[in-house]
Formats: C-alpha cells, structure tokens, sequence
C-alpha cells in the first residue's frame, strides 16, 4: 500500500466512527422542537371555536407555519455550508420559545398567524443544521443517523398532540406557555452540541474548498443529478400533501364521521404519528443496507393500497389502517434525504435545507388547498382525493441506483 493509500484509509477510518452521544443528543433536540410544533395543529379545534374559524382559515394559519418553517431553509442551509454557524441552533430555539408564549395569550386571529410565524423560524432554522450535523456523527451509517435523528422528530410529533389532550384541552390555551420550559431545555442542549460541531464543521468547510467534496455524485452526471433531485421533490409533494390530510384534518374526520370526543380524537392522531416514529427508524438503516432506491419505492407506492382502503372502513379498521399508513409512509424520508445528500455531497445543509424545507412547505401547501376542499364540498371527500396520492410514487422507476458506504 502506498502512503497516499494508507492516509486515505486512516481518514477513512477516522470518519467511521459514530458519536453516539451527539447523536442522540440532537435526535432528543428534534424530539423537544417537534414537540412544541405538533402542539400547534392538535389546538386546531380549540382555536375553531375559540375564534369561529372555518376549515380555509385552519389551513391558513397552517400553510403560515410551514411556508415560514420552508421557505428560509434552503437559505439557512446554503448560508451555513459557506458559513458554519453551530450555535444557529440555539440561537432559533429562542423563536420557537417567544411563538409558544405569544400563541398562549394570543386574543386575535392576526396574533395566532405572527406567533405561528415565529415558531415556524426556529424550525427554519433548526433543521439543515442539526441534519447536517447528524451527518457528520454518522461516522459512515448515513441512514442510520437521519433514523436517529428524524426519530427524536417523528416522537416529538407524537407527543404534542398526546400532551396537548392531557394538558392543553384540559386546562386551556394559556397552558401552551409551559411548553416553553422544553425549549428552554433544547436550548442548553444545543449549546453543547454546538461546541461539539463547531471544529468538524470547520474541517468540512476546509475539505470543499480543497476539492475533496464534489458538488454532484461523481458517478453521475449535473443532469442526472438534477433530475434525480426534482423526482425526490415530487416524491416529497405526494407524501406530504397526503400526511397533511392526516396531521391537520384527522380529528374533524373522526370527531365528523364518527362523533368520538375532541379528547379521543388526539389519542387517534397519537396512534398515528408513534406509527410514523417506528417506521422513520427503520428506514434509514434498512437504505444503508439494501439502498435508498428501495426503500424509497416501497414506502411511497406500498402505502397505496391502504390509503385507497380507508374512507372506506369502520373506526375500528381506520385506526388501524392509520397505523400502517403511518409505518410505512415515514419509512421514506430518512432515505429520501441521504440519496440527497449522495447526490450533492458538497452542500449537505443547502440540500438538506431544501428538502425539509420543502417538506414542510408542501405539508403546508396541502393543508391550505384541503381546507378549501373540505369547505367546498366535505370532510370525507378530502380523503377520497387524497387516498390517490401515493400512486405517484411509481416514478420512483427512475431513479438511479447509487453507490453507498
């Protein structure tokens, strides 16, 4: 072997070892920040009666959320890939924080839309980084980190609504603020992880600047790249277009179709969104094992025939439908985001910015065009529509199968 052989493998090697620690301590972050987001559709009913809104104007305040949580992400990533700001993380954490107190005593509708806004910031700001930063703890096992790290997410989302039935609903809107005591905790975590991250982001800069980071995949050519890239983003619109039609409108279709209790309902939403949480962990790992393509394939499209079954079913086989919808249809995005990042290794926060941002955009999007939908005709047809979603997953076919390590 010779000496450049032997360097290249001892950086190799250095590179393969994964910092559980950040990891897992990033993975939690993501569970407290998702936490304090989901509070925000499961207080939906409140504030419909609270304020007498309609469907349209629940899906504005949504679509005013995730647009402010999509659209600076890119932006954020691209910045920070050029410029690494570890303690950004932080530093958006404090949005979040003044959003839950601002939400809490909000006595207008315009101040339910600015404290939305701020806490869609943080979000803004929080997700290319901590992704990236996932990526540099991967120590090689790509998928499995996204997993780890989208995991903390997926169980955030859960417990917002599981809180906000015990908590919020019970007690009433005001009780939001005590949220804040999370985000305060979030922050102190990433204070730490900032100081971890701070000379390894550094490194990463120094590698793209020397050449050693090529901005697309070098098996593949800019066209391709950029095709596989906008194939991943209609992907991303299916699957998120059809989650909103669950994260913001499934309690009025079971309290509507089935008269079960505000309360009732969240636990419902929780069944779901803890199915979500399982299915992003295993899908990472299994696209470091088998490829991202196939997973990607399965998790999309494999969620057809049972988002096709179910406005057509009882309660009982709704929940459970709900459930393997849930599963499987998270299996996708962590595998979605490191193909990405394959593809583009030289602006890992730029295209992880992108895809969350996008994510959340098109999450909002859906939201605001269903709500129209649902006060158009009903409730019930929004699931008819929506139970085709999936089958766009078929152009999947044309991805190409890349190489991972």
């Amino acid at each position: 072997m010779d000496k450049a052989s032997f360097k290249n493998d001892v950086s190799k090697g250095a590179l393969q070892v994964t910092a559980y620690s950040i990891l897992f301590s990033i993975s939690f972050s993501h569970m407290l920040n998702d936490t304090m987001q989901s509070l925000i559709p499961s207080i939906y009913p409140l504030l419909k009666d609270s304020f007498s809104l309609n469907f349209a104007q629940i899906g504005l305040i949504q679509l005013t959320f995730q647009l402010t949580a999509s659209i600076l992400q890119p932006m954020v990533g691209s910045f920070t890939d050029k410029h690494p700001q570890p303690f950004s993380l932080a530093a958006g954490m404090c949005f979040t924080l003044i959003g839950l107190i601002f939400i809490s005593f909000a006595t207008s509708y315009a101040g339910i839309l600015v404290s939305v806004a701020l806490i869609g910031t943080g979000s803004s700001i929080f997700h290319p980084e901590s992704s990236k930063i996932a990526y540099l703890a991967s120590g090689g096992r790509r998928g499995f980190a996204q997993s780890v790290f989208q995991l903390g997410g997926n169980a955030g989302s859960a417990l917002g609504p599981l809180l906000a039935a015990l908590i919020v609903v019970k007690f009433g809107r005001n009780h939001v603020a005590y949220f804040g005591i999370l985000a305060l905790l979030a922050i102190a975590i990433l204070i730490y992880v900032g100081r971890w991250a701070k000379p390894k982001m550094l490194r990463l800069k120094a590698q793209k600047l020397r050449g050693k980071l090529t901005e697309y995949h070098t098996a593949l050519s800019s066209k391709q790249v950029k095709v596989s890239v906008a194939i991943l983003l209609i992907l991303i619109f299916s699957k998120y277009f059809y989650l909103a039609s669950i994260g913001s409108y499934y309690t009025f279709y079971l309290i509507e179709k089935f008269h079960v209790s505000i309360r009732d309902s969240q636990f419902f939403l929780f069944a779901f969104l803890a199915a979500s949480a399982l299915g992003t962990y295993f899908g990472g790992p299994l696209g470091d094992r088998f490829g991202r393509k196939y997973v990607i394939w399965f998790s999309i499209l494999g969620v057809a025939p049972f988002s096709l079954l179910l406005p057509y079913v009882n309660l009982f086989w709704t929940a459970i439908l709900s459930v393997f919808i849930g599963f499987i249809i998270s299996s996708a995005f962590p595998a979605i985001i490191v193909y990405a990042q394959e593809l583009m290794p030289g602006k890992i926060g730029m295209i992880s910015g992108l895809f969350f941002g996008f994510a959340f955009g098109m999450g909002g999007l859906g939201s605001a065009l269903l709500g129209m939908l649902a006060d158009a005709t009903d409730i019930y047809f929004v699931y008819h529509v929506c139970a085709f979603l999936p089958l766009i997953g078929l152009i999947t076919w044309k991805l190409p199968d890349l190489k991972h390590s």
